[in-house]
């Protein structure tokens, strides 16, 4: 274990067969990062690799503990590919969790949000039902989440700016 992939600023690392943690810091306070993460207008504008082709067509929050979410990407309905689950844990700017119910090989996500400096440290972790559903997982990711926080970063400056 211990495999680390990234792009200098997120840092992509499977630390056991069940678990990927994914790090970056941000330059902005917790509390606008956890928004980023929370409103769907916000999360529509860095979520979808812009490198994939693949838009977002809709994205539902309930952000509450036992709220629920629902994402669609795709070019149409009839090509549209659906992430949902639930919201755990809600503990605004500092912590969420949620399921992934697409798959049984889905994983339970928690996101933290720490204050350093002026800006957050992010950790993203992942534990996963088996190690081959993060084997799959893992491929994925290693590529698209840096593209995602680097798009969230361009959010980021521009909301810290006032734009």
């Amino acid at each position: 274990m211990g495999e680390r992939r990234g792009d200098g600023r997120t840092q992509v690392e499977r630390r056991s067969d069940r678990d990927l943690y994914v790090t970056r810091i941000f330059d902005a306070p917790p509390r606008l990062v956890f928004e980023a993460w929370t409103r769907p207008e916000l999360f529509r504008q860095w979520w979808a690799p812009r490198s994939s082709g693949v838009p977002m067509l809709s994205c539902e929050m309930d952000v509450r503990t036992g709220g629920g979410y629902r994402i669609a990407f795709g070019q149409d309905a009839d090509s549209a590919m659906a992430f949902h689950g639930k919201y755990l844990e809600v503990d605004p700017p500092a912590r969420l969790v949620w399921t992934n119910d697409e798959s049984g090989d889905a994983a339970i996500t928690t996101v933290t949000f720490e204050a350093v400096g002026g800006g957050t440290r992010l950790v993203l972790h992942e534990h996963y039902p088996s190690s081959e559903a993060l084997d799959e997982a893992f491929i994925g990711m290693e590529d698209a989440t840096p593209e995602q926080f680097a798009q969230l970063d361009e959010l980021l400056a521009g909301l810290v700016s006032g734009g």
